[in-house]
């Protein structure tokens, strides 16, 4: 796909349109994954068209991966504007509209990736464009982040954060939102348990081992465990005001009259701020070494990801002026983000973008188009802000 140049508003809309058409899905099975580059490739002779100065670094583990930091401007300080170029896998016969194709009609805006997030680079597109036409002499430079693999593993923003890269003084993760700031999320662990037993006739439990019969036990015990945690941790700032642990799958055995050799579960956590990943998992851990000496089997505790950690940022000055701006309070969020490692890299942090969450990962995703001018029009004043 070769790349026009991009002018005005209808360069925001044929921007929008070819990051549509680039799948960049990124999932934990080898079958769905895709190579977000293309996505990258194009990002970076839009926003060079626009002076910026681009360096695609590809990840060390996937080289068909990689992430786009684009510089305006130089020196210390300045202003991040960071987004995902990946999307969710996506099944084409759900979806009334063509995903990989920007629809314009009932004045919303339908794509996969159209609020989450493919979107948000079209509007800071439809932001700058203007913006420096008015004036090209930032006191502070502006940085346009893109990531790899934030819908699986978040390795691109792993890999950011190990380099220590981009330096900047403010950071504001483009999510959907509803141009509403968020400061605070829960964190996002997947974890899984599995027991090694050993398989037998079933007319005689002796001859083996049955780890079905142990995972009860386990789950009996992760369900105190979370009664627990929820009695211990409350934050009222949260719709949900307590960490939540979610059984999600359970596989054991393959037959009834065969005695179960094997079980794995799968659940997940969203921890409140203030509560360490590994904290719960060393918990965790410690809680079921005792079931395995009990019923002489292998029980083992894995990550299905690193897992990410809880953001928060309540009183920080990004946060007021994105309030003021905005017109909203800040809230929290259930969903996980790639705020936690930008923090981590000591920027002043918030998640604020267009497009509604409710709408991301589902059939027919759209961005409304009333979003997009209070978007460009909100960006254009933190940069203004940061940069000027």
């Amino acid at each position: 796909m070769s790349t026009p140049h991009f002018q005005g508003n209808s360069g925001f809309i044929s921007l929008f349109d070819h990051l549509l058409q680039l799948p960049s899905v990124s999932s934990g099975n080898i079958s769905l994954d895709q190579s977000n580059l293309p996505v990258i490739n194009l990002l970076a002779e839009v926003f060079e068209q626009l002076g910026f100065t681009c360096e695609i670094i590809r990840l060390e583990e996937n080289p068909d991966k990689a992430n786009l930091i684009a510089t305006y401007g130089k020196g210390p300080g300045g202003l991040v504007l960071s987004g995902h170029t990946d999307t969710v896998p996506f099944d084409a016969q759900l979806w009334q509209n063509n995903p990989l194709k920007l629809t314009e009609k009932e004045n919303r805006f339908y794509g996969l990736g159209s609020t989450d997030m493919k979107g948000f680079f079209a509007v800071v597109y439809a932001a700058l464009e203007p913006l420096l036409k008015q004036s090209s002499d930032f006191r502070q430079p502006l940085i346009i982040l893109a990531t790899a693999d934030e819908e699986s593993s978040m390795d691109g923003a792993r890999a950011l954060a190990r380099m220590g890269r981009p330096k900047a003084r403010y950071a504001v993760i483009g999510e959907p939102t509803s141009l509403q700031p968020i400061n605070m999320h829960k964190s996002v662990m997947m974890e899984t348990i599995r027991i090694q037993g050993k398989s037998g006739h079933s007319s005689n439990p002796a001859l083996g081992n049955n780890a079905l019969e142990a995972m009860h036990e386990v789950i009996a015990e992760l369900l105190k465990f979370r009664r627990h945690l929820q009695a211990e941790h409350q934050n009222p700032h949260f719709a949900v005001d307590v960490p939540t642990m979610n059984l999600g799958a359970i596989h054991g055995g393959d037959n009834p009259n065969r005695i179960c050799g094997h079980c794995k579960l799968e659940f997940d956590l969203r921890l409140l701020p203030g509560m360490a990943n590994d904290s719960i998992r060393d918990a965790i851990q410690a809680m079921i070494s005792p079931l395995a000496e009990k019923y002489h089997t292998e029980i083992k505790l894995e990550s299905l990801f690193p897992g990410v950690e809880a953001f928060e940022n309540p009183h920080s000055e990004l946060v007021k002026v994105a309030e003021k701006l905005s017109g909203y309070k800040a809230v929290t969020a259930a969903f996980g983000t790639e705020a936690p490692f930008l923090q981590e890299l000591g920027m002043d942090t918030i998640v604020l973008g267009p497009g509604s969450i409710d709408m991301a990962h589902q059939p027919d995703e759209y961005m409304e188009a009333s979003q997009v001018k209070p978007a460009i029009e909100l960006i254009q004043a933190l940069i203004r802000k940061y940069c000027f």
